[in-house]
């Protein structure tokens, strides 16, 4: 009778939640159906193509139905594993992704300090407008202003020759280890400023009052920044990057290709553009397909892995 009574209470209890679940999705039915158009897109163009995967197991030729292929199970996974340029971009995709998600998160968060802390509005606008720009510039001409200025004549080498700090002009981009430095720096100067729009909106919901209450009490704006701004968007802070995780074998393909040379192919070549060379130009479409499915493997375990961590850590996650 007991246990007759505690699965009726608990089935009672499912059937309350699930009628206020229900009368909140009524309440909320306009933005429902906006979001209809995204759902309709994300179907179309993220979930629809995923049956093109099955090329990952065929000596995929074109010209032929995709049923009409040859399948060759798991052999082009077991010619990537083998392929030793597979281990190497794939090295290059990790550490050019850690420095962009290190070095944006650490640049973007600071510059979003600092230019809360600017008081004079039109200086604020104009550091803010100054810094946007590069981010609207194609890679076609930011890869051209980057080359200009690194050549053995441009800006760089003559400001450190008259600093004395090189005895002649360097090669920047003819020197592979200079490479994942020159691409960090780049990035930065592109993004960062785009970057720290969301950090920026998101200190605009922190309670004015608990700035002006740590001002009586004697604080420091530096104490504010680090006591009251930073725990304030450290919400924001924790999705964004779990989110990035989720990219961290997305480290780009513009920047390398564009700034990518035969003296430093050892250091620029990553994931994207390993299936370019070595799948899409040489018809192997199998391969290449096989290398994108184990990316996006790779990158989804990443972002169950940190959301889950986050979650266990009891900070924001994204579900």
């Amino acid at each position: 009778m007991g246990k007759h009574t505690v699965q009726l209470k608990g089935s009672a209890s499912e059937d309350s939640r699930l009628s206020a679940y229900f009368k909140a999705l009524g309440k909320q039915k306009m933005l429902m159906l906006m979001s209809l158009p995204f759902l309709a897109w994300v179907i179309v163009f993220k979930y629809i193509p995923l049956w093109g995967w099955t090329i990952a197991f065929q000596k995929y030729r074109l010209g032929r139905d995709i049923f009409d292929q040859a399948w060759v199970g798991w052999d082009n996974f077991k010619y990537l594993f083998k392929e030793q340029q597979f281990y190497l971009v794939l090295r290059n995709t990790l550490v050019m992704s850690s420095i962009n998600l290190v070095m944006g998160f650490v640049t973007a968060i600071v510059l979003a300090l600092l230019l809360n802390e600017l008081r004079r509005i039109a200086f604020k606008r104009t550091v803010q407008t100054i810094s946007y720009l590069p981010h609207f510039i194609s890679w076609v001409v930011a890869a051209n202003i980057v080359q200009t200025a690194l050549a053995p004549e441009g800006i760089i080498n003559v400001l450190l020759l008259q600093l004395n700090l090189i005895d002649k002009p360097v090669l920047w981009l003819g020197v592979g280890e200079y490479f994942w430095g020159i691409l960090g720096v780049t990035e930065i100067w592109k993004n960062v400023g785009f970057n720290t729009i969301i950090y920026l909106a998101a200190i605009t919901t922190i309670d004015p009052t608990q700035y002006e209450a740590a001002r009586i009490d004697g604080a420091s704006r530096l104490q504010q920044m680090w006591h009251i701004t930073l725990p304030g968007i450290k919400p924001v802070i924790v999705i964004l990057l779990i989110m990035n995780l989720g990219h961290i074998l997305e480290s780009g393909f513009e920047p390398q290709y564009l700034l990518g040379n035969g003296m430093n192919v050892e250091y620029s070549e990553n994931l994207d553009i390993f299936v370019l060379k070595y799948g899409i130009q040489m018809n192997n479409y199998g391969l290449a397909t096989a290398a994108g499915m184990f990316k996006t493997v790779v990158s989804f375990i990443f972002l169950i892995v940190a959301n889950n961590l986050a979650k266990r850590l009891g900070e924001s996650r994204l579900y």
